[in-house]
């Protein structure tokens, strides 16, 4: 299968949380993100370390893994005119719409443990979003 992931899923592979194993069976899939991804799950690691959730050497370590982590990455430059019209249209945050607007241009379902883009995506106003958008733990 094809999935276009964010980095609320991407996250979760290096700091294990109760939906952790979930994001790891993706890893057997066909991934895609856009290279935003790389930015915000630094500034996650960033986050965790500074709450003590994790050591500085973990957080190096996670930032070298992910660089492993065989990703088929779009470049967010080329995607950031369909991000802001998606940001738009939802009144939702630009960065998340990058995911979105990846996952139109490549035909595949975003998968976000993000409930609030979930949500957003499910609205009436959304104009059919919800059907590309899954939630990591839904099943």
């Amino acid at each position: 299968m094809k999935w276009v992931i964010d980095a609320s899923v991407a996250a979760k592979w290096l700091a294990p949380e109760p939906d952790t194993p979930q994001a790891e069976a993706l890893l057997a899939d066909e991934l895609i993100a856009p290279d935003l991804l790389y930015a915000e799950v630094g500034n996650i690691l960033w986050k965790k370390q500074l709450r003590g959730e994790m050591d500085a050497a973990t957080t190096q370590i996670g930032a070298r893994w992910l660089l492993q982590v065989p990703l088929q990455v779009h470049e967010s430059a080329s995607l950031l005119a369909d991000a802001l019209a998606l940001a738009l249209q939802l009144q939702h945050p630009a960065y998340d719409c990058f995911y979105l607007a990846l996952a139109q241009r490549v035909d595949a379902p975003l998968v976000t443990a993000d409930r609030r883009l979930h949500a957003r995506c499910q609205a009436v106003d959304a104009a059919g979003l919800g059907a590309r958008v899954r939630l990591l733990d839904a099943g």
